[in-house]
């Protein structure tokens, strides 16, 4: 009887340690008011301990604020990671096995939710990029969400990253209670962009014709760009004339071939990456961790006989570039506008590496190595 009671007790112990846990844990979250960036007021439990990522690619900030396990609160995440950037996923999914275990959603950029998914998994909170809005109130999925008791936050770090991904990174940090690490991302790509934006404005160089060809070897389609905004304004901060902004009325657009030969572009800049997924015959251009850069440079050479790039300027002088596409919805910015000012203004910026840059933040605000392959261009071949 003796041995049976103390087993008892031992249960019984455990059962109440148990509970203390889970009890602390859930009463040691606090709801605040956070603002998110289409200037909603929604109220939020903090720190959250279960997400529902809208995107996969959220995941570059989640793995500054979680280094140690980027999967510890995610319940769910957009398969966009793996299909858009198969290289970071590999990198992460290797270093953090746990990843490939969270389930994942499809849909597009302007995706909506599995609602019933989401429901029955009961986030903490929901965090979607503000593209999907639209979508998820023409379903009545915000209705559902709120009856539910589940908050919705909407983030950018795509259509307006120079002015958002701060603002992003602050909301990260305030849901995920490391508000400190945030405070210190956003100080170093203030450090890291004032480095171009210094020089510029000591020098007051002339900006050479820039045309940004996007999603290079994605489609056949030509010939797809930037506007003002994303890739188009890194550009301009960089010390370059992005020949889209002048024609496109929006951030992501079209232009035909005959008005990229009218411009005359004395530099083209191919954003790419492994687009295996969607072309895997196409002529996309591999970038990203660990990636062949070798194999990068003989592909970017093919990009020289396009007819839209016929007697320019950026033809005769080999004046051709490719850059990971994927710093167009990431925190990292910085690093693509630093590389932009290296070959924009390569007198100016002869000193200014990005990849060394980039690695001193991977270990900075990482735990896994820094592994290059995200620049190639058509110079010392």
């Amino acid at each position: 009887m003796k041995g049976k009671h103390k087993l008892s007790s031992k249960i019984i112990s455990l059962l109440l340690f148990t509970f203390t846990l889970l009890f602390s844990t859930a009463t040691s979250a606090k709801p605040i008011v956070v603002t998110d960036i289409l200037n909603r007021r929604v109220t939020v439990n903090v720190p959250v301990n279960k997400v529902i990522l809208g995107e996969g690619r959220m995941l570059y900030l989640v793995a500054m604020l979680d280094k140690e396990n980027p999967a510890k609160r995610i319940v769910a995440m957009g398969n966009d990671l793996q299909t858009s950037d198969p290289a970071t996923w590999h990198q992460y999914s290797q270093h953090f096995p746990q990843l490939k275990n969270i389930p994942t959603f499809s849909g597009t950029e302007k995706r909506s939710l599995n609602i019933e998914h989401a429901l029955a998994l009961q986030p903490d909170v929901i965090i979607m990029n503000i593209e999907a809005k639209t979508a998820i109130e023409e379903q009545g999925h915000d209705k559902a969400l709120q009856k539910a008791g589940i908050p919705i936050i909407y983030v950018d770090f795509r259509y307006n990253p120079s002015n958002n991904t701060p603002l992003t990174m602050r909301l990260f940090g305030a849901l995920w209670g490391e508000e400190k690490i945030a405070e210190q991302f956003i100080e170093f790509r203030e450090q890291q962009l004032k480095r171009v934006s210094d020089v510029l404005a000591k020098n007051t160089p002339k900006k050479p014709r820039v045309f940004i060809e996007r999603i290079g070897g994605y489609t056949d389609e030509c010939c797809l760009t930037f506007g003002d905004g994303n890739f188009g304004r890194f550009v301009s901060l960089a010390g370059g004339d992005n020949i889209g902004a002048k024609n496109a009325p929006n951030t992501f657009y079209m232009m035909n071939p005959e008005q990229v030969l009218v411009a005359d572009p004395d530099k083209i800049v191919i954003t790419s990456a492994n687009f295996s997924k969607f072309m895997p015959e196409g002529d996309w251009i591999g970038l990203g961790p660990n990636e062949d850069l070798n194999a990068a440079k003989i592909k970017l050479e093919k990009y020289l006989k396009k007819p839209a790039y016929t007697g320019s300027n950026a033809v005769k002088n080999q004046q051709f570039y490719a850059i990971w596409h994927q710093f167009y919805n990431s925190p990292y910015d910085f690093i693509a506008i630093q590389q932009l000012a290296h070959w924009i203004h390569p007198e100016l910026f002869a000193d200014l590496n990005a990849d060394d840059t980039f690695k001193i933040f991977y270990e900075k605000f990482l735990s896994i190595p820094y592994e290059p392959g995200y620049f190639v261009s058509l110079e010392n071949k």
